[in-house]
């Protein structure tokens, strides 16, 4: 028996099928982020590719989020958060908390994490911030959800491979 290993996932849906817009933020590609919050057990977090920060006295972080996830449902009721960057090393971690991973004992179980008055901080991140909703409520719009964050503190670190995911897939920082 032979086994072949493909370039690409074997049940992912064909371009020519997917959705155009969707398509075209994977080109975009970026840093992949991590968004947590809660405390102890009501501990959530969400792998988010999507999100811009806002240069300003304060700075803001937008977010597209799954409305659908248990985190956006954390948020709005905790209103604080830490996005943190994350880095080649973590890219299992992404996957769990994306839900593309499986995480016995659950996802926090992967790491070693510091507590924050915005939420759970993974100890090892090179950058991160602690953000609060802003007085603006989310919105849908399209299948996301768009949180609005005011960053109220900013951490950062020498960063060593920054985790890029472009089109469906993390990259190397030196194959950018």
């Amino acid at each position: 028996m032979r086994v072949t290993i493909h370039s690409e996932h074997p049940f992912s849906t064909p371009d020519q099928d997917r959705d155009k817009a969707r398509r075209l933020r994977g080109r975009l590609g970026g840093a992949v982020t991590l968004a947590t919050t809660g405390v102890g057990l009501e501990r959530v977090g969400l792998t988010v590719s999507s999100l811009m920060v806002a240069p300003g006295e304060p700075a803001h972080v937008l977010a597209l989020l799954d409305p659908d996830s248990d985190f956006a449902e954390a948020l709005v009721e905790t209103r604080v958060a830490v996005i943190q960057l994350l880095e080649w090393k973590h890219r299992n971690l992404a996957d769990a908390f994306a839900g593309l991973f499986p995480a016995p004992g659950g996802v926090f179980k992967l790491a070693e994490w510091t507590s924050t008055q915005w939420g759970p901080k993974l100890a090892d991140a090179s950058a991160w911030c602690g953000v609060r909703l802003a007085a603006t409520e989310p919105v849908t719009v399209g299948w996301s959800l768009v949180v609005d964050t005011v960053v109220e503190e900013i951490q950062l670190l020498a960063e060593a491979q920054p985790l890029i995911h472009r089109r469906g897939r993390y990259l190397k920082p030196d194959e950018t």
